[in-house]
């Protein structure tokens, strides 16, 4: 059975580099018809990290589901082809990125052999994820880029921590709801037809509430404030099945985007180019607009790859990645990538279904949530469903703290699908052995 798994992912990862290396070789042929020179060494290096993250699997983790990476290595390598006909340098920065993602995603397996122990250090995670959302604030630390003060610089090196930090305060939410998920079920206060918990349980929910809000007022990034509510709210849910808990965490969030749109003149901008960036497409309204057109140009089966325009879409290789893939690929091409994402975050959710452990259960919820929410807030922001936010699209943007989390994300997937699938293996082993002789 470990056999067949991972022949299955390695067929579906050759499959993968040649769709990568076909995409890249398009690209240098749109701008000069001969071979490019670093064809061989290109694909060397695709082969390379690959057979590197499927070698490391097939040793650490060989019972996971076989569909993850693949669909991770497919969705880099469709970034990656976007990015390097945007940018040469910034994509020679995504491939050193994607080594170190890669090298991300072996650690983080061999040094979680076992996922529940993440759960005995709850409140560590907690404390270095608070830490790592509050640091871009602090003074000569913390900087500004693009209007948004996400970003962490050291010397030459700038990252966000908020990256992991979204990682590190789900494993302590999915802990903490494992422990008090019967008393937030249950209830003992009634307010109307609601059945609330004793507020000191709720006290999570509103931290959350808290740190969301603070986020969207001092980082000014729409997005990730967006993305952590949402995240928990919903981990609240499948830890309770409580409807109830998905209407008050609408209802803070709401209240809260309401009084910072009532005191904060960004976030006026933001709704207002939204909701008609026309008027000032020149301006404010440029990024959208130029989008719009780079869909409307795309058509269905796309300019092809090299020969549109989506470097007039400023920061094309990070907001607006899905905008080029629409404009050079096509409609087939953004359905092609969109249902890449359908079935990564629906592989992952299936993860969580199976694991009958109640903390992998919650903390793969959680994890799916995160890619699945991340990838629809940039993609509904770029075709205008809702206002723009500054966030990446997993693996398919450009950005070095995204993708390497989004890597510990994935290895963490599947050492939950490998410990799911081991104990299941174990089971009737345990069952024979207990049956009279």
């Amino acid at each position: 059975m470990r056999q067949k798994l991972r022949n299955a992912e390695l067929r579906l990862g050759l499959l993968v580099v040649l769709i990568t290396t076909s995409g890249y070789l398009l690209v240098q042929l749109a701008d000069k018809p001969k071979l490019p020179s670093d064809l061989w060494l290109f694909l060397g290096v695709v082969i390379a990290l690959y057979g590197a993250a499927h070698f490391a699997v097939r040793r650490l983790a060989p019972n996971a589901n076989p569909v993850l990476l693949p669909l991770a290595a497919f969705l880099n390598g469709i970034g990656f082809v976007v990015i390097s006909r945007l940018d040469r340098d910034l994509a020679r920065n995504q491939a050193a990125w994607t080594a170190a993602g890669v090298a991300a995603f072996i650690i983080t397996l061999a040094l979680v052999r076992r996922i529940r122990t993440l759960e005995r250090y709850r409140y560590t995670f907690l404390f270095i994820g608070i830490i790592a959302v509050l640091l871009p604030l602090v003074p000569k630390l913390g900087k500004e880029i693009n209007g948004a003060r996400l970003w962490v610089g050291i010397g030459p090196l700038n990252f966000q921590p908020g990256e992991a930090a979204k990682v590190l305060l789900v494993i302590f939410f999915a802990a903490y709801l494992v422990d008090k998920r019967e008393l937030l079920a249950s209830g003992t206060r009634k307010f109307g037809r609601l059945i609330l918990p004793d507020p000191k349980h709720l006290g999570p929910l509103l931290l959350v509430w808290g740190i969301s809000i603070l986020i969207m007022v001092r980082q000014k990034d729409l997005g990730s404030a967006l993305l952590f509510f949402t995240v928990f709210s919903t981990m609240l849910y499948i830890a309770t099945d409580r409807v109830s808990y998905l209407v008050i965490g609408g209802v803070l969030f709401i209240g809260g985007a309401t009084i910072a749109y009532q005191l904060f003149d960004h976030v006026q901008t933001r709704v207002s180019t939204w909701i008609d960036p026309w008027p000032v497409a020149d301006g404010k309204g440029f990024q959208i607009v130029q989008s719009m057109f780079a869909f409307g140009t795309g058509g269905l089966s796309g300019t092809g790859l090299g020969l549109g325009n989506p470097q007039q879409i400023p920061n094309a290789a990070t907001d607006f990645v899905f905008s080029a893939v629409g404009e050079e690929l096509g409609l087939i091409g953004a359905v092609a990538v969109l249902s890449a994402i359908l079935l990564l975050v629906g592989s992952s959710f299936n993860i969580a279904i199976k694991t009958p452990r109640p903390f992998s259960k919650l903390f793969a919820g959680g994890l799916a949530t995160i890619l699945g929410v991340q990838s629809f807030i940039i993609i509904a922001g770029t075709t205008r469903v809702i206002p723009l936010t500054g966030i990446t699209l997993p693996f398919v943007s450009y950005g070095g703290s995204s993708l390497v989390a989004n890597f510990v994300i994935l290895a963490l997937l599947m050492r939950i699908s490998d410990d799911t699938a081991r104990a299941a293996a174990e089971q009737p082993s345990r069952t024979a052995h207990a049956l009279p002789q």
